[in-house]
């Protein structure tokens, strides 16, 4: 089918240090006429020089590469060109490693078993500022399980939570999650009152308890 061309496909660059893998994500992207794979990175130091050099829309980054890591790169290309948007694409999912990267500023984490489709739309909506944590994220964030008596989150208070534990804003978290601030703040106050705290700080070291951070 031949591309649009009033639209500008979105351009990606992919950062993993084992060829056959971006050979593979270059061939699955062929597929879809809104996006195109703009450049290939081996390791974190490469992925910054790329960002420069071809000012990607979106960066599919890995965690394990030798050199610079997933995560510092991340955190490296997000201060010198924070209209990138980077998307962890790894095989490893633990609590310590969703928060480094999401700390470093990833705007969503996935698994490299995820379907093309899926990927696909990852890449859409990280190309509009808008997050990804999936449900396996989440989990890992909020690991060790919460005691039985632990007050039950929604999934979005759950994410809410994730991200205020970070110490992102309520603003931040708004154009994280690509929702109004008014939203926020709601979602904001229904964790406080669910976790029986205050404040965000009293909230932040409850997710600590839990295993946010």
């Amino acid at each position: 089918m031949e591309k649009d061309k009033s639209l500008k496909p979105i351009r990606v660059i992919t950062v993993d240090d084992h060829q056959i893998l971006r050979g593979g994500i270059k061939f699955l992207l062929l597929a879809f006429d809104d996006m195109e794979l703009v450049g290939e990175a081996r390791n974190g130091d490469e992925a910054v020089h790329l960002c420069e050099q071809l000012q990607p829309d979106v960066v599919l980054m890995d965690l394990m590469i030798v050199g610079m890591n997933g995560a510092e790169a991340t955190r490296a290309i997000r201060k010198k060109y924070p209209e990138i948007q980077v998307l962890i694409l790894t095989s490893f999912l633990a609590n310590d490693l969703v928060q480094q990267a999401m700390q470093a500023g990833a705007i969503g984490y996935l698994l490299k078993g995820i379907s093309i489709d899926e990927l696909a739309d990852a890449i859409r909506a990280a190309a509009i500022g808008r997050s990804m944590l999936t449900a396996e994220v989440i989990q890992a964030l909020l690991q060790p399980s919460k005691p039985s008596s632990q007050p039950v989150l929604s999934k979005r208070q759950e994410e809410v939570l994730a991200l205020l534990a970070l110490g992102l804003s309520n603003d931040a978290i708004a154009q994280r999650m690509k929702l109004s601030p008014s939203t926020i703040r709601h979602h904001v106050s229904q964790v406080l009152n669910k976790l029986g705290v205050t404040n965000r700080t009293e909230a932040a070291t409850t997710a600590v308890r839990v295993g946010c951070v």
